[in-house]
C-alpha cells in the first residue's frame, strides 16, 4: 500500500501526534509499505526532506495562521495536494488531530480524487464553549466522507461519534505505544540516599493539563523535606509555579526545567521515583505509559480515557481536586519510602535468600523498575499498532469510492448546507487541473525505497505480492470513477 500521513503537526514540532506519526510510519515502512508525511513549511523546512529509512517528508509551502495550524480555505493548496497525491499514486490518506486544518483539506482532495480517507482523533474535546461547538461541527462536516475513523480510547470513541455524529462501527479503538526499549529504567540516575524522593513533572504548563492542581500541592509537601519535585515543560502557567515556589522558599526542592525535547525526555524521567500528572482532559496520555516505561510510580487524575491505559499496579488514580491528588501522592511517597527500607534492609543483611520478596512486602504492587518495563512492552508495541492499522487500511481499500453526488448527500446530513458548494468547487477545480495538468504529464514517482534494509527490502517484496489483487481492484475502481 502506498499511504499518506497529513497533518499540520509534525517534526521539528514535537508532541504526542507527532511521534504518533512518525513511529506509525515508520513500522509501515519496515513491513514493506510506501509512506510519505504531508506538513506545511517549518521556517527554513521547506521542499521534500528524507528521514530515517527514507521517510519522505513534503513540507509545503504553506504560511502557518495559528498555533501551527495553516489557514482553512479548502481550495488554495488543491492543486499542490493534488499534484502530491497522484505523483506519489498514493492508495490512503491518513489525516491526524482534529484541529489540524492541513489533515482536513488533503482528506477531502483524496476523497474527490477517489483516493481512501482514514482520520485518527487524538483528544477530546468539550460540547459547550464556542471553541468546541465550532471544531465539533467542522469534523462532522470534515468525516462526513471519510471511511474509517481511530480514536485512541473507548472513552475517546464515545466523544468522537458524539462530536462528529460518526457511526460507531466506522470507529475503531487502537491506542498509542511507546518504545520501550528507548525508555527504559535507569535506577542509578536516582538519588542515592534512602530518603530523597523525586517526583517529575513532564507536561505543557497550561490550565489543561491541571497546573492549578499542581500549584495548590506544592505547599501541602512543604514540610516533608525529603521530597523534591523535577518540573519539565513550558506554557502560560509556568509563572504560577515559579511563585508559588518563591513564596513556599522551596527553590531547593522545585527544579523548573522549562521547555524539553522529546529525546530528552527520558533522562529526565530516570531520575525520579514518581510521576504526577494532573490533567483535566485526556483522550490517552502518553506521558504516564512513558514514565511507566521508564520504572516510575504513576499517580494521575481519573479524567477522560486515563482509566483506560495503564493496569491498577502501575497507576494510583485520583478524583481532579487537590485533596485526593495529594493523597494519591502521599500513598506512591509511603510506597516508595517502604521500598527503600526494604531494600537497603536486604543489602544489610547480605543474604543472597533474604533477596526473595515476601508477600507483605508486594502487596502493593512494589513491581521493580523493570517489570514495570516489562509490562508496558507488552501492553503497547508499535508492532501490534500497526497491524491493527492495517487492518483499517484494508477495510477502507476493500470500500467502493465515493461519487460527488454521495459527498454531497452525506455533507448535507450535518446541516451546513452552504458547504456544498465547497465541495462542488473543488470538484470544478480538479476537473481543471486535469484538463490544465493531465495526469499522464505528472512525472510518477519511483516506487522502490532505496533506504531501507534488507531484511525491509524482503518484507516489502513478500508484502507486496499479498496485497497486489487488492490494490489492483481498488486502482480499477478508481480509473472507472475518473
Amino acid at each position: 500500500m502506498k499511504i499518506c500521513m497529513a497533518s499540520d503537526f509534525f517534526y521539528p514540532n514535537m508532541g504526542g501526534v507527532e511521534e504518533h506519526i512518525f513511529n506509525l510510519s515508520q513500522c509501515l515502512l519496515a513491513r514493506g509499505h510506501n509512506v510519505i508525511v504531508i506538513t506545511h513549511s517549518y521556517g527554513d523546512r521547506k521542499g521534500i526532506r528524507y528521514m530515517t529509512n527514507g521517510l519522505k517528508v513534503y513540507y509545503v509551502p504553506i504560511k502557518v495562521f495559528y498555533n501551527q495550524v495553516v489557514l482553512p480555505t479548502m481550495i488554495c493548496n488543491i492543486p499542490l495536494l493534488r499534484y502530491i497525491l497522484l505523483r506519489e499514486q498514493i492508495d490512503i490518506v491518513h489525516g491526524h488531530s482534529a484541529f489540524s486544518t492541513l489533515a482536513h483539506e488533503t482528506m477531502n482532495v483524496a476523497q474527490l480524487l477517489g483516493l481512501r480517507s482514514v482520520f485518527t482523533d487524538h483528544s477530546l474535546f468539550g460540547f459547550a464553549d464556542l471553541s468546541a461547538v465550532v471544531t465539533n461541527k467542522f469534523l462532522e462536516i470534515s468525516l462526513a466522507n471519510c471511511n474509517h475513523c481511530i480514536c485512541v480510547s473507548h472513552t475517546g470513541k464515545e466523544n468522537t461519534v458524539l462530536r462528529a455524529k460518526v457511526h460507531q462501527d466506522k470507529v475503531s479503538v487502537i491506542p498509542n505505544a511507546v518504545d520501550t526499549a528507548y525508555f527504559t529504567p535507569n535506577p542509578c540516575r536516582r538519588p542515592n540516599d534512602d530518603e530523597t524522593i523525586n517526583i517529575v513533572v513532564v507536561s505543557r504548563l497550561v490550565y489543561r493539563k491541571g497546573v492549578d492542581l499542581l500549584a495548590g500541592i506544592l505547599p501541602k509537601l512543604k514540610h516533608l523535606p525529603h521530597v523534591h519535585f523535577i518540573i519539565g515543560g513550558d506554557g502560560p502557567k509556568r509563572a504560577l509555579l515559579e511563585e508559588i515556589r518563591e513564596r513556599n522558599n522551596m527553590q531547593d526542592r522545585v527544579v523548573m526545567l522549562g521547555a524539553l525535547e522529546h529525546a530528552k525526555v527520558r533522562d529526565v524521567l530516570v531520575q525520579g521515583h514518581i510521576f504526577l500528572n494532573t490533567s483535566l482532559t485526556e483522550a490517552y496520555c502518553m506521558a504516564i505509559v512513558e514514565a511507566a516505561a521508564c520504572g516510575l510510580q504513576v499517580v494521575s487524575t481519573k479524567v477522560g480515557g486515563i482509566p483506560e491505559v495503564l493496569p491498577a499496579s502501575l497507576i494510583i488514580l485520583t478524583e481532579p481536586t487537590v485533596d485526593s491528588v495529594y493523597r494519591g501522592l502521599r500513598e506512591a511517597i509511603r510506597r516508595e519510602m517502604e521500598k527503600k527500607q526494604i531494600t537497603s534492609a536486604r543489602y544489610a543483611n547480605g543474604s543472597i535468600d533474604a533477596l526473595a520478596p515476601t508477600p507483605s512486602e508486594t502487596s502493593y504492587a512494589g513491581l521493580c523498575a523493570f517489570e514495570r518495563n516489562q509490562i508496558v512492552a507488552n501492553l503497547y508495541n508499535w508492532n501490534n499498532v500497526t497491524e491493527r492499522t492495517e487492518k483499517v487500511y484494508r477495510t477502507a481499500l476493500r470500500e467502493a469510492p465515493a461519487t460527488l453526488e454521495s459527498m454531497m448527500k452525506n455533507v448535507l446530513k450535518s446541516g451546513v448546507w452552504p458547504f456544498v458548494l465547497v465541495i462542488a468547487l473543488c470538484h470544478l477545480i480538479l476537473r481543471f487541473l486535469d484538463w490544465f495538468v493531465p495526469r499522464k504529464h505528472i512525472d510518477l514517482c519511483h516506487s522502490e525505497n532505496p533506504f531501507l534494509s534488507p531484511d525491509c527490502k524482503r518484507h516489502q517484496r513478500r508484502s507486496s505480492d499479498d496485497n497486489a489483487a487488492l490494490i489492483t481492484a481498488v486502482r480499477r475502481k478508481r480509473e472507472k470513477f475518473s
